[in-house]
């Protein structure tokens, strides 16, 4: 596998959310988000051996969460499905994030999936969820909406209520979007969408879902790396 880093901190998003976690960030991006905020993970990357991946996960013992991210971690899956099956045997919780635009059918029931669909503000990554990966969540998992402003709001809204995704997920997450180049200050002026008109909005509507904020943007400057 080829990884861009690994490393232990808190959970900054999801309803794991600030939870001592392990990150294990996998190289490559086949998507082009407009707000991406891990474009260095785009190419480069190291190879690992599995054995040499788990030993450095169990090196950060006594934390027992893990969450796979990129980058999108399912281009990997391959070799990333077998190391999921070696760790849940170990006992660790694991997640990953992905956008859901590989299939999700073969990710072990015990993982917790953080699926991105991604809206119309995502630019030319919009649309490339795959619909048939609805039928492979379950209540252990969360489908999350980055919001850049009332179109994606909107987009999310509607594709909550058509797809029954409170029936379907766990959670729904909707998470106001960063700009591309903050400034090292760590305040939501650097979001693109005020999140107190994302609430607005939900609050008016009644949608069922959970404001999810990026805390470590806030615990660190928001371009701070390996947090």
């Amino acid at each position: 596998m080829h990884l861009i880093e690994l490393y232990k901190s808190v959970q900054g998003e999801s309803s794991f959310a600030g939870l001592p976690c392990i990150f294990v960030r996998l190289a490559g991006c086949n998507l082009r988000c407009a707000w991406c905020d891990s474009e260095y993970t785009f190419t480069g990357g190291k190879p690992f051996a599995l054995d040499e991946i788990e030993q450095q996960i169990e090196a950060l013992a006594p934390c027992t969460l893990v969450e796979f991210t990129g980058g999108e971690p399912m281009l990997q899956a391959k070799e990333l499905l077998p190391l999921m099956d070696r760790l849940l045997a170990q006992n660790f919780t694991l997640m990953i994030e992905t956008s859901g635009e590989r299939p999700l059918a073969d990710v072990p029931k015990a993982v917790h999936k953080i699926v991105d669909v991604k809206c119309p503000g995502a630019g030319s990554a919009a649309n490339t969820f795959r619909l048939e990966n609805l039928q492979a969540l379950t209540k252990n998992d969360e489908v999350k909406f980055v919001i850049a402003n009332r179109e994606d709001y909107n987009f999310a809204r509607d594709f909550i209520h058509e797809h029954a995704l409170h029936e379907k997920a766990g959670q729904i997450l909707l998470s106001p979007a960063f700009v591309q180049t903050p400034t090292p200050q760590r305040t939501a002026d650097n979001m693109a969408l005020d999140p107190r008109k994302l609430v607005e909005w939900m609050l008016a509507d009644g949608l069922p879902a959970r404001l999810s904020l990026q805390i470590h943007k806030f615990i660190w400057e928001p371009m701070k790396k390996g947090v």
